[in-house]
Parts: structure tokens; sequence; C-alpha cells
């Protein structure tokens, strides 16, 4: 089955299964999955998250309890 969408509707589409996603509690669900198996044909986001994970943060100074326990 081939769906005859013009740009602005195949736009539409993809704004509104990206805010379902987006918007869902459970982002592991099947439902969810099924819905970026489907924006992922419209060529939406795909499966991938929306925004990468941070990187981690570099180590920062010791504190002074961790100096002097260090010290004993």
């Amino acid at each position: 089955m081939s769906l005859d969408l013009d740009d602005s509707e195949k736009a539409a589409l993809i704004e509104f299964l990206t805010d379902t996603i987006n918007r869902d509690r459970f982002p592991l669900s099947p439902r969810v999955k099924m819905l970026r198996a489907i924006l992922a044909k419209l060529g939406g986001i795909g499966s991938a998250p929306a925004a990468p994970y941070p990187p981690p943060e570099p180590p920062g100074e010791r504190s002074m309890a961790a100096a002097k326990r260090r010290r004993r």
C-alpha cells in the first residue's frame, strides 16, 4: 500500500509522529518502536534518539575531606 502525500501532508505527519514519540512516557515501548519505524520510512528522525547523551564531565578537584582522609 502506498500513500499519495504531498510535501505539506508528509511534513505534518512527521511533526505529529515526532511530537507523539517525544511526549510518550515509555520510550522503549513496542508502540513507540513502531512509530519510530514509521517515521524512518517517512524520512524523519528514524530510530535514533532525538538528542545524543552529553559527554561525561572531567573529574574535579579533590575535596578537603578527601585530602584529609588520604593523609591519615
